[in-house]
């Protein structure tokens, strides 16, 4: 056996290249699944020190089994999560977020295509205002109903636009009684809408995402925009 040969062996690394300590990470990394894991928690499960660790993700990235995912929450702290996973919502905060931020300019686009397109429509529901944005192209990010459905709803509240409830006559007349639509306050007097019940003058009373609001969630009465709107009026 040559010299050469004596001094590979003891450095060679079964497993694809992954040592022990790497094995353990990327275990406690993949049992986590879409929720990710932060770096200190990692720390915690696996014992190992921190020059350890971070050689080891370094290692694991390099391989493309891990990869670094920005939490909208805990902005200074790192997340990894398998490859094969997705991070959760909880983690990149929806469709909203675009690498842990609010995709501003995006919603802010959203919110002009809709209201120009209510104002061409007259009266339009959520969906069709989604079939136009699909029959139409009018962005070239592709958005979702859901998402369509959000914009529509933080425009109420932010008295762009107001919802009515269809009466199937008139303007109304393509869409089913009953069936909520919304439309532009005429000559921009938004006392016209319909009172649709008492908690419509608190914006939970209509925030599609009320389920989801808890007072340490991503969505909460004290991260929220309109609820602080609100109280100052």
């Amino acid at each position: 056996m040559s010299l050469l040969q004596k001094r590979k062996r003891p450095e060679s690394k079964p497993g694809g290249g992954l040592v022990e300590s790497d094995r353990m990470v990327l275990n406690v990394i993949k049992s986590k699944k879409e929720m990710a894991i932060w770096t200190r928690d990692l720390k915690k499960e696996t014992n190992l020190p921190d020059p350890i660790i971070n050689k080891s993700l370094k290692n694991l990235q390099a391989l493309g089994l891990i990869k670094e995912v920005a939490h909208v929450q805990m902005k200074g702290r790192k997340h990894y999560i398998a490859a094969e996973f997705e991070p959760s919502k909880e983690i990149t905060g929806g469709s909203w977020y675009v690498d842990g931020n609010l995709d501003t300019a995006f919603i802010d686009q959203l919110k002009d295509l809709c209201l120009k397109i209510i104002r061409k429509l007259k009266v339009a529901t959520a969906d069709g205002v989604y079939d136009f944005f699909k029959t139409n192209r009018l962005t070239n990010t592709d958005c979702t109903s859901q998402q369509i459905s959000e914009i529509l709803r933080s425009m109420v509240l932010d008295n762009m636009i107001i919802d009515v409830t269809s009466t199937g006559l008139g303007e109304y007349h393509s869409i089913p009684i009953g069936k909520l639509c919304y439309r532009c306050p005429p000559a921009g007097d938004l006392s016209q809408g319909p009172i649709t019940g008492a908690m419509v003058s608190i914006p939970c009373g209509i925030c599609p995402r009320i389920r989801q609001c808890t007072p340490d969630g991503i969505i909460s009465p004290s991260t929220c925009v309109y609820y602080t709107k609100w109280l100052d009026f």
